[in-house]
Parts: C-alpha cells; sequence; structure tokens
C-alpha cells in the first residue's frame, strides 16, 4: 500500500507563484512513476506532468511547460510541483498519482483557485 497526500493547495493571483507538496508513504520503493495530475471546474482529468523515479527524468504537458517545475526529494519522500506564472486556466484541484507495475494510487488532492 502507498498513500499520498497532497498540501500546499490556496488561492492565489494570477501571475503569481505557488509550490505543492506530495508526501509519499508505504511501499514506495515500488512506485516508478510520480504524477501530477490536474481538474478544472466541470473539465475532465488533466495531466500535468511527471518524474521518472529511477533516473529522474521529468515531462510535462504543453500547457504548463515552461512554467511548472516538478522535483523530488528522496530522503522526505516528496515530490514537489513549482508553480509560477499562474493563469486563471491554471485553476484545479491539483492531485499526485504514483504508478508502479500493476498497481497506481491518487492523493485527496488539493485545490488551486487562482483570482483575477
Amino acid at each position: 500500500q502507498v498513500q499520498l497526500l497532497e498540501s500546499g493547495g490556496g488561492v492565489v493571483q494570477a501571475g503569481g507563484s505557488l509550490r505543492l507538496s506530495c508526501s509519499v508513504s508505504g511501499r514506495t520503493a515500488d512506485m516508478d512513476y510520480m504524477y501530477w495530475y490536474r481538474q478544472a471546474p466541470g473539465k475532465g482529468r488533466e495531466y500535468v506532468g511527471e518524474i521518472r523515479r529511477s533516473d529522474g527524468h521529468i515531462d510535462y504537458a504543453n500547457s504548463v511547460k515552461g512554467r511548472f517545475t516538478i522535483s523530488e526529494d528522496n530522503a522526505k519522500n516528496t515530490v514537489f510541483l513549482q508553480m509560477n506564472n499562474l493563469a486563471l486556466a491554471d485553476t484545479a484541484v491539483y492531485s499526485c498519482h504514483a504508478a508502479g507495475v500493476g498497481t497506481d494510487y491518487w492523493g485527496p488532492g488539493t485545490q488551486v483557485p487562482v483570482s483575477s
């Protein structure tokens, strides 16, 4: 079992920055990938980015590339999502997702409302 818990969400003004954290506990060694997803009001879940734990390879959705940065603190089993130059369109519930061979887990999510 793996438990995920996001934190760091909250209201932020357009153009501002926010850093989200995803605390990972349990059988973390079985998780090969850590993802960030988001879901805006009335819309489906959208891929934000990922980090491959074996070699630290990171990838992003085009919509956030150049503004968002994913990083990982292995000692603390935490994955971060640094979000800069936030726009109204970034308003969403942000969730982290851990995936291993034949298994995956989701956190409950944290809300990020971006105000004008």
